[in-house]
């Protein structure tokens, strides 16, 4: 394992939430479904009706996300860092493209936006990954 550096501890918090997300989705469709984020209004029940298909599907996208992001980051290099992190982008970006153009009627427009602005500073926090681990001063910062 690597030393933990600032680089690889953001690397790791990114990845927390969907490694936790993930195995909450896979092994519990319909509890994620019906208590989503764990907190205030069900995000997930607000886009009816349930497919437990689709919620393991999805557990599964922010599963491997997050557990690719782990292991590289405990493991890799910056060049492997980056490459988790585009693969976690192509999670988040389309995942938010959606959600921006898809506001749910169940729920009240500051949830709307609030996650919108959560899963920006996911895309945010992918797009800093790349950063850090591009640049020749952050990349012996990163290593």
């Amino acid at each position: 394992m690597k030393d933990l550096t600032p680089t690889r501890a953001f690397g790791l918090a990114l990845a927390l939430p969907q490694t936790v997300i993930g195995v909450w989705a896979v092994l519990s469709p319909r509890g994620w479904y019906d208590s989503f984020p764990g907190f205030g209004p069900a995000l997930a029940a607000a886009e009816p009706p349930f497919n437990e298909h689709l919620i393991t599907d999805a557990g599964a996208g922010f599963l491997a996300t997050g557990g690719l992001l782990v292991g590289v980051c405990l493991f890799g290099g910056p060049a492997e860092m980056r490459i988790a992190a585009i693969g976690y982008l192509l999670f988040c970006v389309p995942h938010l493209v959606y959600h921006a153009l898809n506001p749910s009627p169940l729920l009240p427009a500051f949830n709307d936006v609030l996650n919108v602005v959560l899963i920006g500073a996911q895309v945010a926090g992918g797009a800093t990954l790349i950063v850090l681990t591009t640049h020749r001063k952050a990349v012996a910062w990163a290593s």
